[in-house]
């Protein structure tokens, strides 16, 4: 009788399979940046710029390099907020460029933010905001 697959393929694929499975249990998914673990996701009441993301827009400068190449779009970024509301960091998930991603950081930096609330505490608290760049007219 002829064997299709040998032991040592089957030994191979479960070995594969066994680093995956630590790998993925050992990150379990969840983390984005190494050291955001404690920063929560999601709570009872979500942090939220006082004055609105107004107060954010009114604080970017559009940079000079983005309006002579016509950079336009949207900088998505994560924002963590400690307890106080105050930013810790702001990491950019997704840029354009063009100096926007840094006037995104520079501008979020320089805003208050009211403190994610959870079982009636103020916590660390992970926020997802989009910034839109449009050209003036």
């Amino acid at each position: 009788m002829k064997t299709l697959i040998s032991f040592r393929t089957i030994y191979m694929l479960l070995l594969v399979a066994s680093i995956l499975f630590l790998t993925i249990s050992e990150t379990k998914g969840n983390n984005i940046y190494p050291g955001d673990e404690a920063y929560a996701i999601a709570v009872e009441k979500a942090p939220a710029p006082i004055g609105g993301l107004e107060a954010i827009v009114k604080k970017i400068t559009y940079p000079d390099m983005a309006i002579k190449t016509r950079t336009e779009g949207k900088v998505y970024v994560l924002v963590f907020i400690n307890e106080n509301g105050e930013v810790d960091d702001v990491k950019v998930v997704k840029g354009i460029g063009a100096g926007c991603d840094e006037e995104t950081i520079r501008a979020v930096k320089k805003t208050k933010f009211s403190p994610g609330v959870d079982k009636g505490v103020n916590v660390k608290t992970k926020l997802a905001i989009a910034i839109q760049f449009k050209i003036p007219s």
